[in-house]
Protein backbone atom coordinates (compact mmCIF):
# COMPACT_ATOMS: atom_id res chain seq x y z
CA UNK A 1 0.00 0.00 0.00
CA UNK A 2 1.39 3.45 -0.66
CA UNK A 3 2.08 5.49 1.97
CA UNK A 4 0.30 9.03 3.02
CA UNK A 5 1.16 12.16 1.74
CA UNK A 6 2.44 15.07 4.27
CA UNK A 7 3.74 17.98 3.77
CA UNK A 8 6.78 19.13 6.25
CA UNK A 9 6.70 23.59 6.26
CA UNK A 10 10.26 24.71 7.91
CA UNK A 11 11.23 27.65 9.35
CA UNK A 12 15.06 28.15 10.06
CA UNK A 13 18.31 30.27 9.20
CA UNK A 14 17.14 33.14 11.82
CA UNK A 15 19.18 36.14 12.86
CA UNK A 16 18.70 39.73 13.30
CA UNK A 17 20.45 42.95 12.81
CA UNK A 18 19.73 46.03 14.57
CA UNK A 19 21.17 49.41 13.03
CA UNK A 20 22.88 51.50 16.17
CA UNK A 21 23.35 48.57 18.34
CA UNK A 22 27.15 47.86 17.90
CA UNK A 23 27.81 50.12 20.86
CA UNK A 24 25.61 48.60 23.61
CA UNK A 25 24.43 51.21 26.18
CA UNK A 26 24.84 50.35 30.20
CA UNK A 27 21.11 50.54 30.75
CA UNK A 28 19.87 48.38 27.89
CA UNK A 29 20.25 44.29 27.39
CA UNK A 30 22.50 44.46 24.13
CA UNK A 31 21.40 41.78 21.72
CA UNK A 32 24.57 40.66 21.27
CA UNK A 33 25.01 39.42 24.81
CA UNK A 34 21.06 38.14 25.13
CA UNK A 35 20.12 36.39 22.97
CA UNK A 36 16.68 37.70 21.02
CA UNK A 37 13.60 35.19 20.56
CA UNK A 38 10.81 34.96 18.13
CA UNK A 39 7.24 33.53 18.28
CA UNK A 40 6.38 31.86 15.16
CA UNK A 41 2.45 30.91 14.35
CA UNK A 42 0.90 28.65 11.75
CA UNK A 43 -3.23 28.87 11.79
CA UNK A 44 -4.46 26.65 14.45
CA UNK A 45 -1.29 24.51 15.00
CA UNK A 46 0.95 25.16 18.05
CA UNK A 47 2.93 28.33 18.34
CA UNK A 48 6.71 27.66 18.72
CA UNK A 49 9.38 29.52 19.95
CA UNK A 50 12.83 29.88 18.76
CA UNK A 51 16.39 32.19 19.77
CA UNK A 52 17.55 34.34 17.19
CA UNK A 53 21.21 34.64 16.77
CA UNK A 54 22.48 38.48 16.39
CA UNK A 55 24.40 39.53 13.60
CA UNK A 56 26.14 42.61 13.51
CA UNK A 57 25.04 45.68 11.35
CA UNK A 58 27.79 45.79 9.14
CA UNK A 59 27.35 42.28 7.84
CA UNK A 60 25.09 41.74 4.84
CA UNK A 61 25.03 38.26 4.30
CA UNK A 62 23.61 35.29 6.57
CA UNK A 63 26.73 33.68 8.07
CA UNK A 64 26.17 29.77 7.60
CA UNK A 65 25.45 30.18 4.26
CA UNK A 66 23.16 27.50 2.98
CA UNK A 67 23.20 25.04 5.56
CA UNK A 68 19.94 25.06 6.88
CA UNK A 69 19.25 25.98 10.52
CA UNK A 70 16.03 24.84 11.93
CA UNK A 71 14.15 26.78 14.04
CA UNK A 72 10.66 25.16 13.87
CA UNK A 73 8.47 22.81 12.01
CA UNK A 74 4.62 22.17 11.01
CA UNK A 75 3.23 19.32 9.91
CA UNK A 76 0.58 18.62 7.47
CA UNK A 77 -1.62 16.17 7.04
CA UNK A 78 -3.61 15.22 3.54
CA UNK A 79 -6.94 16.60 5.77
CA UNK A 80 -4.78 19.52 6.68
CA UNK A 81 -3.51 20.85 3.20
CA UNK A 82 -7.23 19.77 2.03
CA UNK A 83 -8.77 22.40 4.42
CA UNK A 84 -6.00 25.00 3.74
CA UNK A 85 -6.02 24.58 0.04
CA UNK A 86 -9.96 24.41 -0.41
CA UNK A 87 -9.88 21.00 -1.65
CA UNK A 88 -12.24 19.89 1.44
CA UNK A 89 -15.89 20.26 0.98
CA UNK A 90 -16.11 21.48 4.29
CA UNK A 91 -13.57 23.90 4.00
CA UNK A 92 -13.80 25.11 0.60
CA UNK A 93 -11.54 28.29 0.22
CA UNK A 94 -9.25 30.47 -2.09
CA UNK A 95 -7.11 32.15 0.72
CA UNK A 96 -4.13 32.69 0.67
CA UNK A 97 -2.14 32.04 4.23
CA UNK A 98 0.31 33.67 5.91
CA UNK A 99 3.07 32.29 8.72
CA UNK A 100 3.16 34.80 11.25
CA UNK A 101 6.09 35.60 13.23
CA UNK A 102 6.57 38.08 16.64
CA UNK A 103 10.56 38.96 17.33
CA UNK A 104 11.30 39.84 20.83
CA UNK A 105 14.43 41.31 22.30
CA UNK A 106 16.72 40.39 25.04
CA UNK A 107 16.36 36.79 26.49
CA UNK A 108 12.74 35.17 26.93
CA UNK A 109 11.75 35.24 30.67
CA UNK A 110 8.60 35.67 32.96
CA UNK A 111 8.45 38.00 35.64
CA UNK A 112 5.18 38.24 37.50
CA UNK A 113 3.73 36.05 34.39
CA UNK A 114 4.45 38.46 32.17
CA UNK A 115 6.93 38.12 29.57
CA UNK A 116 10.38 39.93 30.32
CA UNK A 117 10.90 40.70 26.42
CA UNK A 118 10.37 43.52 24.78
CA UNK A 119 8.47 43.17 20.90
CA UNK A 120 10.60 44.37 18.23
CA UNK A 121 7.70 43.90 15.41
CA UNK A 122 5.84 41.03 13.53
CA UNK A 123 6.37 40.05 10.04
CA UNK A 124 3.86 37.69 7.84
CA UNK A 125 5.28 35.59 4.94
CA UNK A 126 2.01 34.63 2.52
CA UNK A 127 2.07 30.99 1.60
CA UNK A 128 0.93 29.50 -1.19
CA UNK A 129 0.63 25.64 -0.24
CA UNK A 130 -1.52 24.56 -3.32
CA UNK A 131 1.89 22.51 -4.81
CA UNK A 132 3.49 21.65 -2.05
CA UNK A 133 2.31 18.32 -1.96
CA UNK A 134 4.07 16.92 -5.26
CA UNK A 135 7.33 19.38 -4.61
CA UNK A 136 9.56 21.38 -2.68
CA UNK A 137 8.26 25.02 -2.88
CA UNK A 138 10.73 28.19 -1.46
CA UNK A 139 8.52 30.69 -0.12
CA UNK A 140 10.86 32.79 1.62
CA UNK A 141 14.65 32.87 1.83
CA UNK A 142 16.44 36.48 3.16
CA UNK A 143 15.91 39.34 4.95
CA UNK A 144 12.64 41.25 6.17
CA UNK A 145 12.83 44.65 7.46
CA UNK A 146 11.01 44.99 10.71
CA UNK A 147 9.26 47.74 13.15
CA UNK A 148 8.26 50.83 11.67
CA UNK A 149 11.33 52.46 11.09
CA UNK A 150 12.32 52.43 6.77
CA UNK A 151 15.37 52.45 5.48
CA UNK A 152 18.84 51.77 6.82
CA UNK A 153 17.66 52.68 10.13
CA UNK A 154 15.46 49.75 10.31
CA UNK A 155 15.58 46.63 12.10
CA UNK A 156 16.50 43.21 9.87
CA UNK A 157 15.20 39.48 10.06
CA UNK A 158 16.55 37.04 8.19
CA UNK A 159 14.59 34.02 7.87
CA UNK A 160 14.25 30.66 5.36
CA UNK A 161 10.72 29.19 4.83
CA UNK A 162 10.27 26.31 2.80
CA UNK A 163 7.96 23.53 2.51
CA UNK A 164 8.81 19.41 1.38
CA UNK A 165 6.77 16.62 0.97
CA UNK A 166 7.15 14.73 3.32
CA UNK A 167 5.41 10.82 2.90
CA UNK A 168 4.78 8.86 5.85
CA UNK A 169 3.74 5.30 6.12
CA UNK A 170 0.41 5.57 8.91
CA UNK A 171 -0.66 2.42 11.24
CA UNK A 172 -2.80 2.16 14.08
CA UNK A 173 -4.01 -0.17 16.67
CA UNK A 174 -7.42 -0.99 17.53
CA UNK A 175 -7.30 -1.39 20.58
CA UNK A 176 -4.83 -0.48 23.40
CA UNK A 177 -1.65 -2.51 23.31
CA UNK A 178 -1.86 -4.61 26.62
CA UNK A 179 -4.90 -5.77 24.79
CA UNK A 180 -3.17 -7.53 21.92
CA UNK A 181 -4.52 -5.36 19.10
CA UNK A 182 -4.27 -6.00 15.71
CA UNK A 183 -2.61 -3.07 13.56
CA UNK A 184 -3.67 -1.78 10.39
CA UNK A 185 -2.21 0.40 8.22
CA UNK A 186 -4.17 3.50 7.20
CA UNK A 187 -4.25 5.35 3.65
CA UNK A 188 -7.34 7.68 3.73
CA UNK A 189 -10.45 5.69 4.31
CA UNK A 190 -8.90 2.40 3.43
CA UNK A 191 -7.69 0.54 6.53
CA UNK A 192 -5.57 -2.75 6.01
CA UNK A 193 -4.50 -5.27 8.39
CA UNK A 194 -0.59 -5.58 8.49
CA UNK A 195 0.39 -7.26 11.99
CA UNK A 196 -0.96 -8.81 15.30
CA UNK A 197 0.24 -8.24 18.38
CA UNK A 198 0.44 -10.40 21.61
CA UNK A 199 0.76 -9.12 24.66
CA UNK A 200 1.79 -11.02 28.40
CA UNK A 201 3.24 -10.51 31.49
CA UNK A 202 5.49 -13.32 32.37
CA UNK A 203 6.99 -14.41 36.02
CA UNK A 204 10.62 -13.91 37.07
CA UNK A 205 11.89 -17.56 36.18
CA UNK A 206 10.29 -16.83 32.27
CA UNK A 207 12.15 -13.45 31.90
CA UNK A 208 15.51 -14.68 33.11
CA UNK A 209 14.83 -17.76 30.87
CA UNK A 210 14.09 -14.76 28.15
CA UNK A 211 17.27 -12.79 28.80
CA UNK A 212 19.78 -15.94 29.38
CA UNK A 213 18.15 -16.94 25.61
CA UNK A 214 18.90 -13.65 24.29
CA UNK A 215 22.10 -13.44 25.35
CA UNK A 216 23.32 -16.85 24.01
CA UNK A 217 21.47 -15.65 20.75
CA UNK A 218 23.87 -12.53 20.73
CA UNK A 219 27.52 -15.16 21.52
CA UNK A 220 28.85 -12.06 24.58
CA UNK A 221 29.10 -9.66 21.09
CA UNK A 222 27.39 -6.73 23.34
CA UNK A 223 26.75 -6.30 26.69
CA UNK A 224 23.32 -4.72 26.47
CA UNK A 225 21.60 -6.87 28.76
CA UNK A 226 24.04 -6.72 31.73
CA UNK A 227 23.66 -2.77 31.12
CA UNK A 228 20.37 -2.85 31.66
CA UNK A 229 20.20 -4.22 35.01
CA UNK A 230 17.80 -6.53 33.89
CA UNK A 231 17.93 -8.23 37.27
CA UNK A 232 17.79 -4.87 39.26
CA UNK A 233 14.21 -6.26 41.81
CA UNK A 234 13.57 -4.81 44.71
CA UNK A 235 10.82 -6.31 47.09
CA UNK A 236 7.87 -3.94 47.27
CA UNK A 237 6.64 -2.04 44.70
CA UNK A 238 7.63 -3.03 41.10
CA UNK A 239 6.12 -4.24 37.66
CA UNK A 240 7.79 -6.02 35.80
CA UNK A 241 7.52 -8.96 32.97
CA UNK A 242 5.66 -7.02 30.36
CA UNK A 243 6.19 -8.12 27.07
CA UNK A 244 4.57 -7.60 23.84
CA UNK A 245 5.43 -8.88 20.59
CA UNK A 246 4.42 -7.47 16.71
CA UNK A 247 4.09 -10.67 14.33
CA UNK A 248 3.10 -10.74 10.85
CA UNK A 249 0.27 -12.03 8.78
CA UNK A 250 1.80 -14.95 8.83
CA UNK A 251 1.96 -15.19 12.24
CA UNK A 252 6.20 -14.81 12.51
CA UNK A 253 7.38 -12.16 15.28
CA UNK A 254 9.02 -9.11 13.92
CA UNK A 255 9.62 -6.71 16.94
CA UNK A 256 9.42 -7.06 20.31
CA UNK A 257 9.30 -4.31 23.28
CA UNK A 258 10.01 -6.19 26.71
CA UNK A 259 10.63 -4.67 29.81
CA UNK A 260 14.07 -4.93 30.43
CA UNK A 261 14.22 -2.90 33.90
CA UNK A 262 11.65 -3.03 36.28
CA UNK A 263 9.59 -0.21 36.98
CA UNK A 264 10.57 0.24 41.15
CA UNK A 265 8.95 2.97 43.31
CA UNK A 266 11.60 4.90 44.92
CA UNK A 267 12.00 5.01 48.57
CA UNK A 268 9.35 6.26 50.52
CA UNK A 269 7.31 7.12 47.34
CA UNK A 270 4.54 5.90 45.03
CA UNK A 271 6.35 6.87 41.87
CA UNK A 272 9.46 5.75 39.78
CA UNK A 273 12.13 8.23 39.46
CA UNK A 274 14.39 9.64 37.23
CA UNK A 275 17.07 8.48 38.76
CA UNK A 276 16.06 4.94 38.86
CA UNK A 277 13.92 4.72 35.74
CA UNK A 278 12.44 1.41 33.97
CA UNK A 279 13.03 0.36 30.85
CA UNK A 280 12.76 -1.68 27.86
CA UNK A 281 14.42 -3.42 25.34
CA UNK A 282 12.89 -3.20 21.85
CA UNK A 283 14.30 -6.06 19.39
CA UNK A 284 13.80 -6.71 15.43
CA UNK A 285 13.55 -10.40 14.46
CA UNK A 286 15.87 -11.22 11.49
CA UNK A 287 16.14 -14.61 9.83
CA UNK A 288 14.67 -16.09 13.18
CA UNK A 289 16.80 -14.27 15.91
CA UNK A 290 16.01 -10.94 18.11
CA UNK A 291 18.60 -8.25 17.85
CA UNK A 292 18.63 -5.41 20.40
CA UNK A 293 17.43 -2.32 18.29
CA UNK A 294 16.42 0.03 20.71
CA UNK A 295 16.22 0.83 24.16
CA UNK A 296 13.49 3.32 26.33
CA UNK A 297 13.62 4.43 29.68
CA UNK A 298 10.70 5.89 31.45
CA UNK A 299 10.06 7.99 34.55
CA UNK A 300 7.98 10.09 36.58
CA UNK A 301 8.50 14.06 37.13
CA UNK A 302 6.89 15.45 39.84
CA UNK A 303 5.62 19.16 39.24
CA UNK A 304 2.42 21.71 38.67
CA UNK A 305 1.02 18.63 36.40
CA UNK A 306 3.11 15.07 36.38
CA UNK A 307 4.96 14.55 33.55
CA UNK A 308 6.31 11.09 31.96
CA UNK A 309 9.67 11.58 31.32
CA UNK A 310 11.67 9.04 28.37
CA UNK A 311 14.43 9.10 26.75
CA UNK A 312 14.94 6.87 23.53
CA UNK A 313 18.65 5.67 22.38
CA UNK A 314 18.95 3.30 19.14
CA UNK A 315 21.08 0.25 19.48
CA UNK A 316 23.23 0.56 15.89
CA UNK A 317 24.36 -3.46 14.51
CA UNK A 318 28.26 -1.56 14.42
CA UNK A 319 28.32 0.61 17.25
CA UNK A 320 31.05 -0.11 19.93
CA UNK A 321 29.83 -2.12 23.27
CA UNK A 322 27.69 -0.11 25.48
CA UNK A 323 27.19 2.99 22.57
CA UNK A 324 23.78 4.13 22.68
CA UNK A 325 22.54 7.03 20.23
CA UNK A 326 19.91 9.20 21.78
CA UNK A 327 17.19 9.80 19.48
CA UNK A 328 14.81 11.37 21.71
CA UNK A 329 14.28 12.62 25.28
CA UNK A 330 11.20 14.71 26.51
CA UNK A 331 8.25 14.37 28.83
CA UNK A 332 4.54 14.09 28.10
CA UNK A 333 1.54 15.17 30.15
CA UNK A 334 0.44 12.23 32.61
CA UNK A 335 -3.24 13.84 32.42
CA UNK A 336 -3.75 14.06 29.28
CA UNK A 337 -0.99 11.85 27.58
CA UNK A 338 0.25 13.61 23.93
CA UNK A 339 2.84 12.68 21.36
CA UNK A 340 5.84 10.79 21.22
CA UNK A 341 8.25 12.44 18.69
CA UNK A 342 11.39 11.50 17.06
CA UNK A 343 12.41 14.57 14.67
CA UNK A 344 16.12 14.87 14.25
CA UNK A 345 15.80 18.16 12.58
CA UNK A 346 14.06 19.99 15.74
CA UNK A 347 16.60 21.96 17.31
CA UNK A 348 14.44 24.79 19.05
CA UNK A 349 10.86 23.79 18.43
CA UNK A 350 8.12 24.08 20.70
CA UNK A 351 9.64 25.12 23.79
CA UNK A 352 12.88 27.23 24.55
CA UNK A 353 14.32 28.01 27.72
CA UNK A 354 17.26 30.11 27.07
CA UNK A 355 19.54 27.26 26.16
CA UNK A 356 20.19 25.28 22.55
CA UNK A 357 18.22 22.77 24.09
CA UNK A 358 14.71 23.02 24.22
CA UNK A 359 12.76 22.49 27.37
CA UNK A 360 9.81 19.34 26.69
CA UNK A 361 10.75 19.03 23.12
CA UNK A 362 12.18 15.88 21.47
CA UNK A 363 16.08 16.44 20.33
CA UNK A 364 18.59 14.70 18.67
CA UNK A 365 21.95 13.66 19.78
CA UNK A 366 24.35 11.95 16.95
CA UNK A 367 27.22 10.81 19.58
CA UNK A 368 27.20 7.67 22.32
CA UNK A 369 28.06 10.33 24.75
CA UNK A 370 25.07 12.51 24.61
CA UNK A 371 27.46 15.75 23.60
CA UNK A 372 24.22 17.84 22.13
CA UNK A 373 26.18 17.50 18.89
CA UNK A 374 23.42 17.99 15.86
CA UNK A 375 25.95 17.75 12.96
CA UNK A 376 24.56 14.61 10.96
CA UNK A 377 28.07 13.47 9.47
CA UNK A 378 29.91 13.34 12.83
CA UNK A 379 29.52 10.27 14.63
CA UNK A 380 29.28 7.32 11.71
CA UNK A 381 26.18 5.30 12.92
CA UNK A 382 23.37 7.89 13.01
CA UNK A 383 21.47 6.45 10.23
CA UNK A 384 17.94 8.46 10.54
CA UNK A 385 17.25 11.78 8.98
CA UNK A 386 14.72 14.62 9.53
CA UNK A 387 11.31 13.23 10.74
CA UNK A 388 11.30 9.78 11.85
CA UNK A 389 8.54 8.36 13.66
CA UNK A 390 5.85 9.54 15.69
CA UNK A 391 3.09 8.13 17.83
CA UNK A 392 0.03 9.24 20.23
CA UNK A 393 -0.05 8.41 23.61
CA UNK A 394 -2.58 7.99 25.87
CA UNK A 395 -3.06 10.26 29.36
CA UNK A 396 -4.14 8.51 32.39
CA UNK A 397 -7.72 11.06 32.46
CA UNK A 398 -8.61 8.65 29.52
CA UNK A 399 -10.23 7.01 31.65
CA UNK A 400 -8.13 3.54 29.96
CA UNK A 401 -10.51 2.38 27.61
CA UNK A 402 -9.07 -0.66 26.11
CA UNK A 403 -10.61 1.28 22.85
CA UNK A 404 -8.53 3.51 22.63
CA UNK A 405 -6.45 3.47 19.62
CA UNK A 406 -2.78 4.90 19.47
CA UNK A 407 -1.41 5.94 15.81
CA UNK A 408 2.08 5.78 14.25
CA UNK A 409 3.29 7.77 12.04
CA UNK A 410 6.81 6.63 10.44
CA UNK A 411 8.94 8.41 7.56
CA UNK A 412 8.94 6.77 4.21
CA UNK A 413 12.37 6.92 3.75
CA UNK A 414 13.08 4.79 7.50
CA UNK A 415 11.20 1.86 6.22
CA UNK A 416 12.76 -0.57 3.95
CA UNK A 417 10.95 -3.82 5.13
CA UNK A 418 8.44 -5.10 7.15
CA UNK A 419 11.09 -5.42 10.25
CA UNK A 420 11.79 -1.55 10.38
CA UNK A 421 8.25 -1.10 10.47
CA UNK A 422 7.28 -3.23 13.34
CA UNK A 423 10.04 -1.95 15.55
CA UNK A 424 8.63 1.20 15.26
CA UNK A 425 4.83 -0.24 16.15
CA UNK A 426 6.94 -1.91 19.09
CA UNK A 427 8.71 1.10 20.42
CA UNK A 428 5.02 3.13 19.87
CA UNK A 429 3.55 -0.26 22.28
CA UNK A 430 6.13 0.71 24.98
CA UNK A 431 5.96 3.96 25.20
CA UNK A 432 2.38 3.76 25.72
CA UNK A 433 2.47 0.99 27.86
CA UNK A 434 4.95 3.45 30.08
CA UNK A 435 2.14 5.28 30.38
CA UNK A 436 0.87 2.77 32.57
CA UNK A 437 4.04 1.58 33.93
CA UNK A 438 4.63 5.27 35.63
CA UNK A 439 1.41 5.34 37.05
CA UNK A 440 1.28 6.24 41.02
CA UNK A 441 1.18 3.06 42.80
CA UNK A 442 -1.68 4.10 44.95
CA UNK A 443 -3.53 3.56 42.20
CA UNK A 444 -4.82 0.74 40.63
CA UNK A 445 -3.78 -1.08 36.98
CA UNK A 446 -6.54 -2.43 34.49
CA UNK A 447 -6.72 -6.20 34.83
CA UNK A 448 -4.98 -6.46 31.50
CA UNK A 449 -1.62 -5.23 33.26
CA UNK A 450 -2.19 -6.85 36.57
CA UNK A 451 -0.19 -10.58 37.63
CA UNK A 452 -3.14 -13.79 38.33
CA UNK A 453 -2.15 -13.75 41.53
CA UNK A 454 -3.05 -9.88 41.85
CA UNK A 455 -6.25 -10.11 40.91
CA UNK A 456 -7.00 -12.84 43.52
CA UNK A 457 -6.06 -10.18 46.67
Amino acid sequence: MDPCPFVRLTVGNLALKIPGASKPARSVVHPSSSPCFCKIKFKSFSLQTAVVPYIPPENNQFPDGNQQILAASFHLSKSDLDRLTGKSLLFATTKKHELKISIYTSRRGTTCGVNSGRLLGKISVPLDLAETEARTVLFHNGWINVGKERGSSSAQFHLNVKSEPDPRFVFQFDRKPECSPQVFQIQGSIRQPVFTCKFSLSSTGERNQRCRSLSSDQSGSRGWLSSFGSERERPGKVRKGWSITVHDLSGSPVATASMATPFVASPGSDRVRRSNPGSWLILRHLDGTGKPWGRLEAWRERGSTDRLGYRFELIPDSAPAGAGIVLAESTLRCSKGGKFVIDLNNRNANNFNGRSTPSSATYPVCSPQGSGDYGYGLWPYCMYRGFVMSSSVEGEGAGGKCSNKPTVEISVQHVNCTEDAAAFVALSAAIDLSMDACRLFSHKLRKELCPPQDLLT
